[in-house]
């Protein structure tokens, strides 16, 4: 799974309102041939990234090359179970990686079109936020 080596700070504010905006940066294929493109806000776990690398890395039958394009950066606090509130903020359980409309999540090179779709078709339902399929190719 992936996390931050180390953090700036450790808890995180988890932010107001839906994140503003299409995405800049990371909205364009980089390295591959094709890539899943995130269509909505979200925040996306690293267990979800994982989950995906591993389905995407089933279905082209470890033919091609695979770059994950999106990191989780920001951690997500949970207090325990019956905890009462108060008493401070909780442990950091998790990390996420927050997405805008845009950006380019996976990007596959070295296999074909049918394979890199259905790749990706698999691994788009691992995500919490709706993905859409794209090319390098299409304007």
């Amino acid at each position: 799974m992936l996390l931050p080596k180390r953090t700036k700070h450790r808890k995180e504010f988890r932010g107001r309102g839906k994140g503003g905006g299409k995405a800049q940066r990371g909205a364009r294929i980089a390295f591959g041939t094709f890539g899943i493109k995130s269509m909505t806000y979200g925040e996306i776990t690293s267990r979800q990234i994982e989950a995906a690398r591993q389905t995407i890395s089933r279905a082209m039958k470890r033919a091609g090359k695979l770059w994950i394009r999106i990191f989780p950066h920001t951690p997500i606090t949970r207090k325990a179970a019956e905890v009462p509130m108060g008493s401070g903020k909780g442990s950091v359980d998790f990390y996420v990686a927050r997405t805008k409309p845009g950006t380019i999540l996976f990007e596959v090179e070295g296999v074909t079109e049918e394979v890199a779709r259905e790749a990706f078709r698999l691994a788009g339902h691992k995500f919490s936020v709706k993905t859409r399929f794209v090319s390098k190719f299409d304007s």
